[in-house]
């Protein structure tokens, strides 16, 4: 089997990956609660072959799914989790949601999982075909946004047995990984005080508010002493209830930290847990620090970025109808940076090996750390669409949301079998990482004793 045959499979496979993709989307569910989605995705590797291991680093919706043995082993980072407050009916031009308040794909993660699952299956049809020694893994990533899952299986070690990881992720545009991306850490800070009337006794009472309000005034006088890179986001996630003439006994505030690298992120963090201790001593009440998860600022890899470059350039772009190019026409309308008249990339750029750091996070990060990654994107979006938006959602059915995941999937694949075939290709990735991490070893930034769980308003 040569690499177009390889292409040629994966594309006769299109019905079935398709079908996957919408069933997640159909079932859009988030952080640590994708049981139905995570089904999903271990029964199709199933069908597929695969050796199917559920429930990994103690994880109930991570899995992997197994092809192969020996030498190298190569891991597919597939993502299914969905986004609260994004429900969006398919197809749809405008805003409108299945259920008011409801979930939905708005980072196109049903169209990450079935890409991976595309390069998944097309790799373990290529060992088979070749009789080539080499192991591939699916792995079921949960809880991407705001989770944390890999960085947590990270932890575990799910990933100490890869000599390399691919991934890819929706967007508007072809081409793969060159920067970097910020590391972060998020923590509930929960302050007790004591209710009292606060017209009668005020002077009885310690408000838990009052803390929180003034957390978050620290926070805003310490933004001028750290670093431009530096973001700090907060929600205030509990006010203590919804009466003014009570002195609220309880409050919370959820904090997300972020900056170029994990030992900025450390120092961010103690500086912002003693200005929570300092709201808790000027109130007089107790505080009590949650840490939730952390992700690491991603290690690029250009030797693998070049590559994954060169095999997109090797696909045919897709062709569209005049209905497709109408509808993401009319999407792309919707967005301030779109545009109308050419609403879907159809050029590859070549790869551009700057150091850059991408301003948000992905707990792929983590796996940077420890193995050559590399990710991909293709344009599932038109152009112009953000990520988190009803428009990424809206166009997650559809024609060229399916076409471009296909597309990667098999830009995936040849990526793997490179690595497969040429051996100094994944020396000199690994040569790459070594050189990046200058001796340093992944430590993971959440501690052990922290759990994977979903956010949520009370501990």
């Amino acid at each position: 089997m040569n690499k177009q045959e390889l292409f040629e499979y994966i594309a006769s496979q299109e019905e079935f990956l398709n079908h996957v993709s919408d069933s997640v989307w159909d079932n859009p569910e988030t952080c640590y609660s994708e049981k139905i989605s995570s089904e999903i995705i271990c029964k199709a590797l199933e069908e597929q072959g695969f050796h199917v291991e559920k429930g990994i680093a103690g994880i109930p919706t991570a899995f992997t799914g197994t092809f192969g043995h020996g030498k190298p082993v190569i891991g597919f980072l597939g993502e299914f989790d969905a986004l609260s407050g994004l429900s969006q009916v398919a197809g749809a031009t405008e805003k409108i949601a299945i259920h008011s308040g409801g979930n939905g794909h708005g980072c196109g993660h049903n169209l990450l999982g079935t890409g991976c699952l595309a390069a998944a299956i097309g790799l373990r049809k290529y060992l088979e075909e070749t009789g080539k020694e080499g192991t591939v893994i699916f792995f079921g990533c949960p809880a991407e946004e705001g989770g944390g899952g890999k960085t947590f299986m990270a932890r575990e070690g799910c990933f100490d047995h890869l000599d390399a990881a691919i991934a890819w992720h929706p967007g508007d545009a072809y081409g793969s990984s060159a920067g970097s991306t910020l590391a972060n850490c998020q923590i509930y800070f929960r302050y007790k005080g004591i209710s009292s009337h606060a017209g009668i006794s005020p002077h009885l009472g310690r408000s838990a508010l009052d803390a929180v309000t003034l957390f978050n005034v620290g926070i805003q006088f310490l933004r001028e002493h750290v670093l431009p890179s530096v973001r700090m986001h907060y929600a205030v996630t509990d006010t203590g209830g919804f009466s003014p003439n009570v002195v609220q006994p309880t409050a919370e505030v959820l904090v997300l930290l972020r900056a170029e690298d994990n030992a900025t992120v450390a120092d961010v963090r103690s500086r912002v847990e003693d200005i929570a201790r300092g709201a808790a001593l000027m109130t007089g009440t107790e505080l009590e620090i949650d840490f939730v998860k952390a992700t690491s600022n991603t290690v690029p890899n250009h030797v693998l970025g070049r590559d994954a470059v060169e095999n997109l350039k090797l696909l045919k772009l897709p062709e569209f109808s005049k209905e497709d190019v109408e509808f993401y026409s009319k999407i792309s309308a919707t967005n301030k940076n779109g545009n109308p008249e050419h609403p879907i990339a159809d050029t590859i750029p070549d790869f551009k090996p700057v150091e850059i750091v991408f301003p948000a996070s992905s707990d792929v990060g983590d796996v940077s750390w420890i193995v050559p990654t590399v990710s991909l994107s293709a344009p599932t979006w038109p152009v112009g669409t953000a990520a988190h938006s009803w428009q990424a959602v809206a166009v997650g059915k559809s024609t060229p949301a399916h076409k471009a995941t296909l597309m990667v999937g098999e830009a995936m694949a040849g990526v793997a079998v490179d690595l497969i075939e040429k051996p100094e290709l994944l020396e000199q990735a690994k040569e790459e990482l070594n050189r990046r991490l200058k001796g340093s070893k992944y430590e993971c930034p959440i501690p052990k004793g922290v759990v994977p769980r979903a956010l949520s308003m009370k501990k």
